[in-house]
């Protein structure tokens, strides 16, 4: 039996939330039909764009950008200051509401989630009348608008959502693809970050429909294992399952808060590498390797964003954690003075057990033999570099584990801890 995915997005959530309690609590104006954004306040100027309005979108005013930006391109913008505990109670309202319909979704953030409506569709005409049903209960029940989007896998599911807004039902099933989705500019395709699309650029490639018909080989020639994932979503394909129940092992992670605001990419790098040996080293003294990676920022203005991703192959190594966390954020961060830096590893499985690999990694191309004898050779090679990887730091932790934490030590980090031991740096969390 084929699956059938929702993707509910809540349409500009923090806004929404708040118009809707400002209405409960006797407002005369809905902030959701005037020029308003969230973040920030009027008097300071200081703070980015959390959410913004319709009218305020016609301004030019874009989500990420600073409040000084909104306020120059309309002085009259109204501005509502963030309210996280009103967020988070309006989330556990709307998950406990889905959660009548079936047990089978999978929260991605405060404001969206996955609904598989597989075990459910004997219950409707249709898979859209469900969705439609399901968001005009929503509006009702509630008063804010959501966006549905259906397919047959998780990855398109999203695309659909992100179609015209607000408050509408979009399909983009495999066979809708070619006509709905790779007409679009290739910075619309899920996991799409600012870096990766200059790169594309770069190679030509500028829409979705581009990118599907590309050379994988060539994108992780490029990209490395991020290139091959985005060839597969702009092809439509994505097998990872709607996740409804917490998998045992939670995960590795840690943060740091910064002595001084990290304002260039170097600065940020640094602290990803310290949060990449400590996280490596940590997975590796429980005898654990992760499958999914995500780093977290907290700017100056104590807004939060994250961003992950699932991991070609397990691991513990302190060298991958770290690249991949260098191309995550690389992906999420908005060029604003950084307050904290996490990483957090999850997905975990033991390092004795084997790999499963995914039938895109099995597919063998349409290629001379010769050309897929060095794809192989070069995968092995890869796979070899990472047991090496880990060998290596699992001998840096022995050391370590005798001699102390700092008998090795590597030379970027000596400048950087002898600042952070004077200014007071400190890890917020090991989780």
């Amino acid at each position: 039996m084929s699956r059938t995915i929702f993707h509910i997005d809540v349409n500009s959530a923090y806004l929404s939330w708040t118009a809707v309690e400002q209405l409960k609590n006797g407002a005369k104006t809905d902030i959701r039909t005037i020029s308003a954004i969230i973040g920030g306040n009027q008097e300071s100027r200081h703070g980015v764009v959390l959410a913004k309005s319709i009218p305020a979108k016609k301004y030019g005013i874009r989500t990420g950008e600073p409040v000084a930006n909104a306020l120059r391109k309309c002085p009259d913008i109204h501005i509502e200051p963030p309210d996280h505990e009103l967020y988070r109670a309006y989330s556990r309202k709307l998950m406990d509401f889905l959660h009548t319909y079936t047990p089978d979704i999978e929260q991605v953030s405060v404001d969206e989630c996955y609904l598989d409506y597989t075990g459910i569709a004997h219950q409707f005409y249709s898979p859209v009348s469900a969705a439609l049903e399901i968001k005009e209960k929503i509006y009702k029940k509630f008063g804010f608008t959501v966006n549905i989007g259906i397919s047959s896998n998780k990855v398109l599911a999203k695309m659909a959502s992100d179609f015209e807004k607000p408050g509408k039902v979009h399909t983009l099933f495999p066979e809708e693809i070619r006509v709905k989705m790779w007409p679009l500019p290739v910075r619309e395709l899920y996991m799409a970050g600012g870096s990766s699309v200059e790169t594309l650029k770069k190679l030509g490639i500028h829409t979705i429909g581009e990118l599907a018909c590309a050379d994988p080989a060539i994108l992780e020639l490029h990209l490395k294992s991020h290139g091959r994932m985005l060839w597969n979503f702009a092809n439509g394909r994505d097998d990872t399952p709607v996740v409804s129940e917490k998998v045992e092992a939670k995960g590795i992670g840690n943060s740091v808060t910064l002595p001084k605001d990290a304002v260039t990419r170097e600065e940020a790098k640094q602290v990803l590498l310290k949060l990449a040996e400590s996280v490596g080293g940590r997975l590796r003294k429980a005898g654990q390797k992760a499958g999914m990676l995500s780093v977290e920022i907290k700017y100056s203005t104590f807004a939060t964003c994250s961003h992950q991703r699932q991991l070609f192959r397990v691991t513990s190594s302190d060298t991958e954690i770290y690249q991949e966390a260098v191309q995550l954020f690389d992906e999420l961060w908005n060029g604003q003075p950084i307050r904290l830096l996490g990483i957090r590893s999850s997905k975990l499985v033991g390092e004795d057990e084997p790999q499963q690999l995914s039938i895109f990694d099995i597919q063998i191309p349409e290629k001379p033999l010769q050309k897929v004898q060095k794809e192989k050779e070069k995968d092995a090679f890869a796979a070899l570099q990472s047991i090496k990887q880990e060998k290596l730091a699992k001998a840096l932790d022995e050391i370590r584990g005798k001699y102390g934490e700092n008998a090795v030590t590597r030379g970027s980090f000596l400048k950087n801890n002898r600042e952070g031991k004077r200014n007071g740096e400190h890890e917020d969390r090991e989780d």
